[in-house]
């Protein structure tokens, strides 16, 4: 009986020296260890190669780890990873979140980048918090990273990459091959009559490069020629030209002395041609009755003398047969 009350005696001092020994680990771990922060990520794509326990870096410094990896209830689209970070970690408004590969080892971490000095820190809102921060801590906006971005855009890819190797095979037909090794043979035809005529295009650029010399010496000729033209008219042309102003000035100066003469004699002309020219019409026809008077005096006299003028005119003297 003693000794069963014994063995419970001793059992129990074990129990208690171990409970003890648990607790005096867990304080010095506490002591030993630095306050941590936690904050909610909703990543919107695929979190392959994260993990409970996977790292959490800051501009790549090692700075938390992930606690939680769940589907967010209210949208099964989005994945909500719970991460503790340390206390000195500046998670400050402007601060994202990505997933970034670890080598090529298919393990995953949360990269945090962004902060901007001077910002305030990122926390839950006094009003509206519950849409804000939906589980009570803070939560990080997320930035599609390059890993995040290829995983996204494989499905693209790859429909992609199909439909180009569907062409590539219609491409690819037993015809086409027939008609590019035809037109290679007309390349390697075209490229050997190239290479037989390589002395006579090596002749004709030779010839191309006289006639560029001869065009560029004839432009010269005419640049120089030109030169000359402008010489004959500034010597020549030019003062011609002056004398002829000058002879165009004193024509009109002199038309303009005639109109004002002709201004000047007007009322005199319009005298001669009112009363003088009437007077010279009549006089001229008196003058023209008098010649006719004095034809028929002349033909008169012509005829019987100068006695017809006087007597009148003898009959012939009629001889009997």
């Amino acid at each position: 009986m003693e000794t069963r009350s014994n063995h419970v005696i001793v059992g129990a001092v074990v129990l208690i020296l171990l409970a003890v020994l648990a607790i005096f680990t867990v304080w010095i771990a506490r002591l030993g260890g630095t306050e941590e922060k936690e904050y909610d990520i909703f990543f919107k794509q695929s979190v392959d190669g994260l993990a409970k326990g996977s790292s959490v870096t800051f501009s790549g410094v090692p700075s938390g780890q992930v606690k939680a990896i769940n589907l967010w209830k209210n949208d099964p689209q989005y994945v909500r990873v719970r991460i503790s970070v340390n206390n000195d970690t500046p998670v400050l408004l402007g601060t994202t979140a990505t997933i970034s590969g670890v080598g090529f080892t298919g393990v995953s971490q949360v990269a945090l980048d962004g902060a901007r000095k001077g910002a305030p820190a990122i926390a839950c809102p006094e009003q509206n918090a519950a849409n804000d921060c939906p589980y009570g801590v803070p939560v990080i906006p997320t930035k599609q990273g390059g890993l995040g971005a290829i995983l996204n855009s494989a499905p693209q890819l790859l429909e992609r990459l199909s439909t180009l190797t569907e062409r590539l095979t219609g491409l690819l037909t037993d015809r086409n091959q027939a008609s590019i090794a035809g037109i290679l043979d007309n390349t390697n035809r075209l490229t050997d009559a190239l290479a037989d005529r390589g002395p006579e295009i090596a002749a004709t650029l030779a010839q191309t490069r006289v006639a560029i010399q001869q065009a560029g010496d004839a432009a010269q000729s005419i640049g120089a020629l030109a030169n000359t033209t402008n010489g004959v008219l500034t010597d020549d042309v030019h003062p011609a030209m002056q004398n002829l102003n000058k002879a165009i000035a004193s024509a009109q100066q002199s038309a303009e002395t005639l109109n004002s003469a002709i201004q000047d004699a007007r009322p005199g002309l319009q005298t001669f041609s009112k009363q003088t020219i009437p007077e010279a019409n009549r006089l001229v026809r008196d003058l023209r009755v008098t010649a006719t008077a004095l034809s028929s005096i002349a033909d008169k006299v012509d005829q019987g003398g100068a006695t017809s003028l006087v007597g009148q005119q003898r009959l012939p003297d009629y001889k009997g047969k």
